[in-house]
This record gives structure tokens, sequence and C-alpha cells, in this order.
């Protein structure tokens, strides 16, 4: 049965800017189910670049065949748009996913969710700079609401402990994949790829990113990080990697992206953060705080502001 996804931008430019919040808040709850199982797969030995390729062609194999004929379909279209893909590809799906498994391994959970709540202003600054986009004030207000949010949850209420952070090389993997996220959410809007069908571009782009990544897998392979094939917790990893914030996740934020624009996008990032710490509650037995209470209330308020910036 053939699957479609996604309806022309402009068939949702009437609608209301807070019919958009389901996505804002569901999407980073996918992507937060990355840290929380990346974490988990390090308990099996799992190379990092290994993980992040078998991810991807995981997610190839589960998706492709409900979308062949689709994809056979516009053919013609994908040729015509292959540049632009595979340079979507590479940040999106390659620059971003593997650096932050390399860096996850020498850095703390802390300071991966932090440098990752700076991606909306790396996209605002990018459209600023490149294409002259406006902020404007109310997501400006949004922004600054939603990352004190963040800096409470992440300093667990002592925001004294910003200053006690330290960055190595494991810091600057992930500063890495946050700027190629930051690209891939820009280029994800400014390239004209509305021809192409939601489902047909997931899938050139899980393609992609898998075709980036296996001479990097295979040279590491090659270096003695081997996984062990015998764990069943290395097939449960890349299955869940493969299904939730692979397909679920980019397809959200891919669609979210479209909705609301890169920088009105790029906001619910916040919420990664948040969504992390209470998923540690039932799987770590960490009760949450009250300043996991505060800082959800000031992230939520700053997306559902930033939802309110009026589309360009």
């Amino acid at each position: 049965m053939p699957l479609t996804f996604t309806r022309s931008v402009a068939g949702h430019r009437g609608r209301a800017p807070l019919a958009d919040l389901p996505l804002m808040l569901v999407a980073p709850a996918l992507f937060a189910a990355n840290m929380v199982a990346a974490r988990w797969a390090e308990s099996a030995a799992i190379p990092p670049v290994f993980l992040a390729f078998g991810r991807w062609a995981l997610a190839f194999a589960i998706f492709f065949p409900f979308v062949a004929a689709r994809v056979r379909a516009h053919r013609a279209l994908l040729r015509a748009h292959a540049p632009d893909l595979a340079l979507l590809a590479v940040l999106g799906m390659g620059l971003t996913v593997a650096p932050q498994y390399i860096g996850a391994q020498e850095t703390s959970a802390t300071n991966v969710a932090l440098i990752f709540a700076a991606c909306p202003a790396l996209v605002a600054l990018i459209e600023a700079l490149v294409w002259r986009a406006p902020v404007g004030s109310v997501r400006a207000a949004g922004m600054s609401l939603a990352i004190w949010g963040v800096l409470l949850v992440l300093t667990r209420g002592d925001l004294a402990a910003l200053g006690r952070l330290a960055f190595g090389r494991g810091d600057l993997w992930v500063l890495g994949a946050a700027c190629a996220w930051s690209l891939y959410t820009v280029l994800g809007r400014r390239r004209a790829l509305g021809a192409l069908p939601g489902e047909v571009k997931l899938a050139a782009l899980i393609a992609g990113g898998a075709l980036a990544l296996a001479p990097f897998a295979a040279l590491e392979l090659a270096s003695g990080a081997v996984p062990d094939f015998g764990d069943g917790r290395l097939y449960a990893a890349l299955v869940f990697l493969a299904i939730v914030p692979s397909l679920g996740a980019y397809f959200c934020y891919d669609r979210l992206v479209e909705r609301v624009g890169a920088a009105g996008a790029s906001m619910s990032m916040y919420l990664i953060p948040l969504y992390a710490a209470l998923a540690a509650w039932p799987l770590l037995g960490e009760v949450p705080a009250f300043f996991h209470v505060a800082g959800f209330a000031l992230i939520l308020g700053g997306v559902a502001l930033a939802g309110l910036q009026k589309r360009r």
C-alpha cells in the first residue's frame, strides 16, 4: 500500500499557528529517544560510526519496500535534485549523527544537550546572515524564555553551575554535529524540493546517509572497533534507532520545517534535553525535581510563543 505523508505547504498557510504545537512537541520526543538509546547502546560496546551507519541502513531496508513504487515514479525528479538531496543527507544523516555518537563517548550528556540547545540560535543566525531573514521580536522572546528553561534543567536549578562546565574534544565533536544540524534545518527549508513527495524525499535522504557513512564505518571496523554480533543488544539498539529517531523523528521534523519554517521548527530542539531527563525517571530511577517542572513550564511557554510568530 503506497504511503502519502506530506501535503503541499501552501495548503497549511491558513491554519492557526498553534495548530502546529502538537508536532512541535512530538518531534523532539522522538529525537530525545535517540540520546537515551545511544547511552544504552554503549553497554553493548557498539562502535559509534557503525551504530550511525547501521541505523540508517536498517531504516532504509524497513522503509523502502513501502515506497519503492513512488520512488520509481519520481526517479526523474530524484535525479534532478540529486545534488541537493546528497548535501542534505550528508548534513542531516551523516554529520549530525556520527559525530554526536563519537562525542558522547567523551563528554557528558549535560554538555551534549547544552550544545544542541544552541541550534535555534545558529539557525536564526544563518538565515539572518545568508538570507537576511528577520528573527522577529515574538520569536526572539520565545527563544529567550526557552533557553532559560533549558539552562534551568541542565544545571539542576543552579545556574552558577554553568561557569564550571568544561569543553573538551568530545564537546567539539558534538558542536560540529550541532552546526551540521542547523545547516540541514535551514537548507531543508530553502532548497526547492517541494515537488518531491515527503516519503520519496525521506527514502532518498536515508539512503544517502547510509552511503555517506558506509566508508567511515568500514574504516572503523578495519581499525579493530568491531561490535559483538552475538549480542542481542546490538540488534535491539539498531531496530529502535531505525524506527523511532530515524523514520519517525526525521519525518516529523521535516514536516515541521515545511509548516512553520526553519527557525520555528528549531525551537522544538529546546524540548529534547527535558524529554531526555524525564525518560531517565522510569529507565534509570531518577525522580524529577522541582527544577524539571519549572524548566518544562519555561520551555513549553517559549515553544508556544515561538509558534505564534507569523510565518514568512
